[in-house]
């Protein structure tokens, strides 16, 4: 992971020259920095594994959509023969 360095001194510096009070300037600095600790970026090896996790569950939602394509053609198949072996009785 990328790792940002971010100069505190230089920040509240340019933000006093811009009018802002050090008080002001410090808190804002603060904050910006707490907001920059706080961002969890994602990492190849997160991504790695989040692909890993969305292609496994992918290959059990097609799995279970086979086994249930597999049992609706099975019923199909005997419905219409049970249906074809009435036909041939009757006639």
């Amino acid at each position: 992971m990328t790792v940002i360095t971010f100069d505190t001194h230089q920040f509240i510096s340019k933000l006093i020259a811009a009018g802002f009070e050090a008080k002001q300037a410090e808190a804002v600095s603060d904050a910006f920095k707490t907001a920059q600790g706080e961002t969890d970026l994602a990492s190849t090896r997160d991504l790695r594994e989040m692909e890993l996790r969305l292609e496994a569950k992918i290959d059990k939602v097609t799995s279970d959509l086979k086994v249930d394509l597999i049992k609706w053609m099975a019923g199909s198949l005997i419905a219409q023969a049970a249906v074809i072996a009435t036909l041939v009785k009757l006639l």
